[in-house]
């Protein structure tokens, strides 16, 4: 298939009957999760919350639907009659898609999406990293520092020179380090 710039130019793409079957999956879908976003992610439709949500797409014996790992555990006896791997599962194109059953996924996307989300943005009471990016937190955690006291011990440009570290961090690590009486070790 060539290259597409929004979902309706995906789908017109296809025969009718598939067409028919993407259009119904893709309405499920917004009715479940009215405020999600639409894109062309991976080459495919794609439902964004807080990040990918869902992916669907369709082929010449099936319409794939992609909910992600976690979405495939955790409906794997739904699942079961339906071809399937750890984040994607085929639904023949003879048979009437499981409405029901995709959206009790979506559901639970949606649900596992707003928690994750919230994870990020609420941080644990003496998490001092927690204002960091994720590659940020990484770089540090792969030095072993994960208290302020450990920080302590590096300098400025140790921190600076981790894979992952941007400058940005270091205001926000400096501002920690002096909240506890403490400094990046004198270069």
């Amino acid at each position: 298939m060539k290259t597409v710039s929004d979902i309706d130019q995906y789908i017109a793409g296809f025969p009718e009957e598939t067409q028919a079957l993407l259009q119904q999956m893709r309405a499920a879908i917004r009715k479940i999760v009215p405020e999600a976003g639409e894109k062309i992610g991976y080459g495919i439709p794609t439902f964004t919350l807080n990040g990918n949500l869902v992916h669907f797409a369709g082929y010449k014996h099936h319409i794939g639907f992609y909910p992600g790992a976690s979405g495939i555990k955790a409906f794997e006896k739904e699942l079961s009659v339906y071809k399937n791997s750890k984040g994607a599962v085929q639904f023949p194109l003879d048979h009437p898609l499981p409405i029901s059953l995709i959206n009790k996924i979506v559901k639970f996307r949606v649900k596992e999406s707003l928690a994750k989300n919230a994870a990020r943005h609420t941080a644990a009471p003496g998490d001092l990293f927690a204002s960091l990016s994720a590659p940020a937190r990484r770089a540090l955690e792969s030095k072993g520092i994960t208290t302020i006291q450990r920080l302590s011990k590096f300098s400025e440009a140790a921190i600076l020179a981790l894979h992952g570290m941007g400058k940005s961090s270091l205001p926000k690590l400096r501002n920690a380090l002096k909240e506890k009486g403490l400094s990046f070790k004198a270069e």
